[in-house]
């Protein structure tokens, strides 16, 4: 596998699409600080790390709207590629959605949102856009 972000974005907008309640993805380190991101940020109901074998997986519940059965989350977009990494500074921070999406930004200082990149003044790789 070339590029394991995409893959775990693109579970989970397959899982939302079909109305899954929960969806299973293989972990790694970054998936857990990314998952832990959108737990947060109130776009995933719960989650839960389960160590199986060398590689372990990531058991993600999905929010849906009671009423109308709308996921939290409505698009997740994958932005730095294996092919194409997109790199930011703190002054050019992306905004999603006017400040209503997040940015995950992968920093020195670790994963965190666009907004916490801002405030603690450092730039990184933009791995994708939620909203």
């Amino acid at each position: 596998m070339t590029d394991p972000i995409a893959d775990y974005l693109t579970r989970l907008r397959n899982a939302i699409m079909a109305k899954h309640k929960v969806v299973e993805v293989p972990a790694s380190n970054l998936k857990k600080e990314i998952t832990k991101i959108l737990f947060d940020k109130g776009y995933v109901l719960n989650y839960k790390f389960i160590e199986d074998g060398p590689q372990g997986t990531i058991k993600i519940a999905l929010k849906y709207d009671a009423e109308t059965k709308t996921s939290a989350i409505q698009s997740l977009k994958r932005v730095s590629r294996p092919g194409l990494r997109k790199y930011t500074g703190y002054k050019d921070m992306p905004r999603v959605i006017n400040g209503l999406g997040i940015a995950i930004i992968s920093t020195s200082k670790g994963v965190m949102t666009d907004k916490e990149a801002s405030e603690l003044k450092i730039g990184g790789e933009v791995l994708c856009y939620v909203y």
